[in-house]
Formats: C-alpha cells, structure tokens, sequence
C-alpha cells in the first residue's frame, strides 16, 4: 500500500521512493511505489505530472492499492526519485482552495449549494443547486470570497473518525463511510475533500468570476479563475483593451461609448446598403423586363453578371424579383470566385427550372439543380456561364 506524501505534505516538490509494483496502462509502463508525492485524477482535480528519476510522467490514475504512475519509458531502477511538476501543483491548489471559499461564499450571499466542481485546464467551474441566479448576488458571493482571501485565514486538512465527523460544521455530509478528510478554513468553511490545498487563504490571490450561466437539471454553472490563472486573464484583457484604445484612438473609459457608436453606425450603413440594393434590383428588374425577349408569350430574361455592385445574394434577389412579374422566366448567372446560376421563373409559366439547371450544369462543369418554378447551380470561377445560360435558353425554346 502507498504512503500518499499529498496529504500530509501539499508541499513537497521531490521525493525518494521504491517500487512496489510495475505494469501497462493502455500499451505504457506504468508503477507502484511505496510513498508518492504525486496526486491522481480525483474529486474533480487532475492528477499532478512530474518525472520519476528522470522519465516523464504522463498520468496518475487512483488504484486500490496506491496511485498509477503512466511513464514514457521504462525504468530500470527499483529506487526511483519523484519530482512534481510544481507550477502544476500549485496552479491546483490555488484553484481548489479557491473553489471551497467561493462554494461557502455562495452559500452566505445566495443560499446556492454547490452540487459539483471541475478543475479544468483553463477554467474551473462549480455548479450551484438554483437557476436563475441574480448578477448581484454573484458580485456580493466574489466580494466574500476575496474578503477571506485577505484575511489571511489559515487553511487545514485532517482525516477525522465518524464521531469527530457528528460535531464538525460541514458544508455537506460526506458521501464516505469511516474515517474523512476534513478540509477547514478557519471560521469560514468546513468540507470533506482529499484534493491538495494551500496552507491559508492569501496564497490564493484573486479570485474572480468570469459567468454564471443556466446549466442542465436546473442548476448555475459558474465558471470562475484563481491566483495566477486570474492575473494572466487580466493581463491579456488589459492588453486588448489598451489595443482597442489604441485602435479607435480613444479613452479608456470612453472606449464602450465609441464601440456602441462604430456599431450604430454599421448598422445604419447596412440598412442605408440594403435600400440602394433593393433600389439597384427593382430597376434592374425593369429595365431586364422591358428589355426581355418574348417567346410564345413568355418574357425571357438572360443575363451574366460580374463587378463590384453584383454578388450571388443580389442575383438571387433579382431572380426572385422577376419570377414576381407574370409570365416571366429569369436566367441569371454571377461570374465571381465561383460561378453561379440562378433560374427561377413566375407562377403561370409552364417550365422546369431544374431541368433547365441539370443541362446549363453539364455544359460548365459543375453542379446544380432545384425546383420547376427555382433552381440553382454553379462550378468553378473561370467556368463558361455565358454557354451555360445559352444551353438553357434553347432548351426552354424547345420545350
């Protein structure tokens, strides 16, 4: 059985040990030793990641008889030396003692319980019993967790006996039979955890929450930093907000105002772009209508079109405009980076617009096809549209 060094040293960087026993994990050698400072995946904390006497260590996996150290390669030796991977471990310990003041927190300024807690790569989230949880009632549960911080309140963790259990204030009755590990912060939160913590709250650093939002089950995901993790989102914020000063040549505290303004703006361009190209398509549809020749009476508009003011959505429109004249069929083409045709013809017409597509498609090498009253296609930018259009019309001729 291992001596796990984790629990009653948090601390400890390197170690000596032996092997107890060895074996693969999924194709890698893997081993026992009989002490280990390296802590395995668990209650919602990774596992930490290191070396043993030099060799990598890829995993530590919990087992009934102590943790599973994954290595890149073999090891010869039965005595091995362990060294963590300390800025790992540190980066967990200010995350998961963070998490118990926050959950407490949560508790004091929302009532909320918290049902469950991942310590991710990135982010660590916790999930509290109730929707619907109010902004300010996350500003005041921040506000808590940042006064314990600077309190400096020391930070203990003990494994307890069942009757030492009934007289502890725990935050939640723990799920385990016998003998708990017990995780205090003083005067403030009481839990059963066997994750690595810090020895009082300061080392902690900031805590802050980044959302709060509605999960599944009718619980709130709230997706939170610590310590070095919330200095390095700060910094990299503070880097974008001082380049979108920058950008915009503006304040800092004026940088919201001028953003809401730039969107406005946009939004007024776009709508102001819009109402040219409906004007644009109405007279192009016109004058397309007024130009078209009339076979058996039935207006045929045939037309390839390219440059700045045309783009496939415009064409489309067009087409869509002119199957709104009767007696109308629209055969429009749009020579971009891709090539693309669009038939579409009005109501009271008897033709086939997707045959009409199949047969203009085969002759430019593409694909398409669609409805009798729309249809569409295309193929490659230099594709020959003017020949595809020219296929369709005669077989419309025909028809």
């Amino acid at each position: 059985m291992t001596h796990c060094l984790y629990y009653d040293h948090p601390y400890m960087r390197e170690f000596d040990a032996r092997i107890l026993r060895r074996l693969e994990v999924d194709g890698r050698p893997a081993v026992v030793l009989d002490r280990t400072a390296f802590y395995p995946t668990g209650g919602g904390q990774p596992c930490d990641l290191g070396e043993l006497s030099g060799m990598a260590v890829l995993d530590v996996q919990p087992a009934d008889d102590g943790p599973l150290h994954v290595l890149a390669g073999d090891l010869t030796a039965d005595e091995v030396r362990g060294r963590l991977d300390w800025a790992r471990r540190f980066d967990h310990m200010q995350q998961h003692t963070g998490q118990h003041i926050l959950s407490q927190a949560c508790i004091r300024a929302l009532g909320a319980e918290t049902v469950g807690f991942h310590l991710g790569a990135e982010v660590c989230t916790i999930d509290l019993d109730r929707a619907g949880v109010p902004v300010e009632g996350m500003v005041v549960a921040e506000a808590l967790a940042n006064q314990v911080v600077t309190e400096n309140r020391a930070v203990s963790a003990r494994f307890v006996s069942p009757e030492e259990l009934a007289g502890l204030p725990m935050r939640r009755p723990p799920q385990v039979e016998g003998a708990v590990r017990v995780v205090q912060i003083a005067d403030f939160d009481c839990s059963a955890c066997g994750g690595t913590h810090l020895r009082c709250t300061a080392e902690v650093g900031l805590i802050k929450i980044r959302s709060a939002e509605r999960h599944r089950g009718g619980t709130t995901r709230v997706t939170f930093l610590c310590g070095g993790r919330a200095l390095a989102d700060y910094d990299r914020k503070q880097r974008l907000v001082q380049a979108l000063v920058g950008h915009f040549t503006t304040g800092e505290q004026e940088l919201l105002e001028t953003v809401q303004r730039l969107a406005q703006e946009v939004k007024d361009a776009r709508r102001a772009q819009r109402a040219a190209q409906e004007a644009l398509i109405g007279a192009e549809a016109g004058r397309l209508v007024a130009e078209a020749e009339v076979v058996v009476g039935v207006r045929i508009v045939k037309a390839l079109f390219s440059g700045p003011d045309w783009d496939a959505a415009v064409v489309k429109a067009l087409a869509t405009r002119l199957a709104e004249q009767p007696r109308c069929v629209a055969l429009l083409g749009w020579q971009g980076e891709k090539s693309q045709l669009t038939f579409a013809c009005a109501a009271d017409v008897s033709a086939d617009m997707g045959a009409l597509m199949r047969v203009a498609c085969e002759r430019i090498g593409g694909r398409g096809g669609g409805r009798p009253d729309w249809a569409q296609g295309g193929g490659p930018g230099g594709a020959p549209l003017a020949e595809g259009l020219a296929v369709a019309l005669e077989a419309l001729q025909t028809t």
